[in-house]
C-alpha cells in the first residue's frame, strides 16, 4: 500500500468507497447512507462528503456523471473505478492498528463491509484483528516493563492503553459470537 493510503486509514473516504462498491450513488444519498448505517461510527457532514467525493474523483478512484432530472437540478451520480475498487479492497483486508480509536472506527468499518460481502472473510478479519491486538498488548507490556519508576505518567499512559486493548480483545471475542462465528 502506498504511504497516502496508510496515512488516511481513518478517513471517511473508505466508507464512501465501500458504499460505492455496492452500487453507484449520488453524494446526498451516500451521506444519508453513512448516517443511517454507520452514523454511530462516523460523523461526517454533507459538505465533507462532497469534498471527499471531489478528491476521490481527482485521484481517479471514482467517476461522476451528471444526470438530468425533469423538475429538479441535475445531480452527479458517482461510481467506483477499477482503481478505486482495488484501493478499497486493499484497505479492506488489513487489520486496524492496535489502538482504541482505530479499532472503533477503522476496524468496525472494515467489518461492516466485509460482513456484507463475505461473512467468512469477516470471520478472518476478526481473527486477524485479535492477533494484531494481542501483539499490541504484548508490545505495550514490554515497553511498560522497561520504564523506570520515575516515569509515572508514561506508566499511567501505557497502563491505560493496555487496559483498553485488553477490553477490546474481550469485545472482539463477543463480536465473533454475535456474528455467529465459533472460536
Amino acid at each position: 500500500m502506498n504511504k497516502k493510503t496508510v496515512s488516511s486509514a481513518l478517513s471517511p473516504e473508505y466508507v464512501l468507497l465501500g458504499f460505492l462498491a455496492q452500487r453507484p450513488a449520488h453524494g446526498y444519498d451516500l451521506h444519508e447512507q453513512v448516517q443511517e448505517e454507520l452514523g454511530q461510527i462516523w460523523q461526517i457532514s454533507l459538505s465533507q462528503t462532497y469534498n471527499i467525493l471531489k478528491r476521490l474523483e481527482a485521484e481517479g478512484f471514482i467517476v461522476g456523471a451528471l444526470q438530468e432530472q425533469e423538475k429538479a437540478p441535475a445531480r452527479r451520480r458517482f461510481r467506483l473505478t477499477p482503481l478505486g475498487r482495488r484501493h478499497f479492497e486493499e484497505w479492506l483486508i488489513l487489520p486496524a492498528e492496535p489502538s482504541a480509536r482505530a479499532i472503533r472506527v477503522e476496524f468496525l468499518t472494515r467489518l461492516y463491509f466485509t460482513y456484507i460481502a463475505d461473512p467468512q472473510a469477516a470471520r478472518r478479519l476478526i481473527e486477524a484483528q485479535i492477533v494484531s491486538t494481542q501483539a499490541g498488548v504484548a508490545h505495550l507490556a514490554e515497553i511498560l516493563g522497561e520504564l523506570s519508576p520515575e516515569q509515572v505518567f508514561n506508566q499511567l499512559g501505557l497502563d491505560l492503553r493496555l487496559r483498553q486493548l485488553t477490553s477490546i480483545l474481550e469485545w472482539l471475542t463477543e463480536c465473533r459470537a454475535i456474528l455467529g462465528f465459533e472460536p
